[in-house]
């Protein structure tokens, strides 16, 4: 598909300046969290990326370093307890995953498309397989994170994943880019600790 060089070369360009404008912002977030809490500044963990591929998906820490492994948020026994003072601020204001910009340049990743699933989250790749969301390139954010995010279902989310996969091109990734910029500042389908809370009317899986 012609579309997906275009697509990796301007995940090329938007990462080497990310990257570089962002710097200052990189050394205060680092700073403050090293302040914070003992432990690393980034955390690495395996999730799935383009065609099932398994790959070490980076963000600034935002939890305790005793934290049960490999287990989403939403899993965890009273979540808010394992999550640092910066982290609750990194998490609500989605900073936390600014490291992503590394994984974009490496080209594990791109900047839009369907978030990448934990390597043992098995009932949302089987989903996504029904769809053929797993055959795209994995994003930073996506159609279904400015549709519900935290808050969607299983079966909803990887629907809009499909969606996604189905309707890919420039103008569906630049709706996709400018809605996150949206949800960011609402900071829209955050909900620390849970998933699946809706459904999603008809009108929002159409759209």
């Amino acid at each position: 598909m012609v579309y997906l060089k275009i697509k990796r070369l301007i995940d090329i360009i938007l990462s080497s300046l990310g990257l570089i404008i962002l710097s200052p912002v990189f050394l205060v977030l680092i700073l403050a969290i090293k302040v914070d809490s003992p432990g690393p500044v980034l955390f690495k963990q395996k999730r799935v990326g383009i065609h099932k591929s398994h790959f070490n998906i980076l963000k600034f820490r935002t939890m305790r370093i005793d934290t049960p492994k490999d287990t989403p948020t939403h899993l965890l026994d009273n979540p808010d307890q394992w999550i640092t003072k910066v982290g609750k601020f990194l998490r609500r204001t989605s900073l936390d995953e600014l490291p992503q910009i590394i994984n974009i340049f490496k080209g594990e990743m791109s900047i839009i498309g369907p978030r990448p699933a934990l390597w043992n989250q098995y009932d949302l790749i089987e989903e996504r397989d029904k769809y053929g969301a797993n055959d795209v390139p994995v994003g930073l954010t996506g159609w279904a994170q400015i549709n519900g995010r935290d808050e969607l279902e299983i079966d909803v989310k990887a629907k809009l994943d499909g969606e996604y996969a189905e309707k890919i091109g420039f103008m569906m990734d630049v709706r996709c880019f400018f809605g996150t910029v949206i949800s960011v500042l609402r900071t829209d389908g955050v909900v620390e600790g849970g998933t699946g809370t809706k459904k999603a009317d008809k009108e929002s899986v159409r759209q």
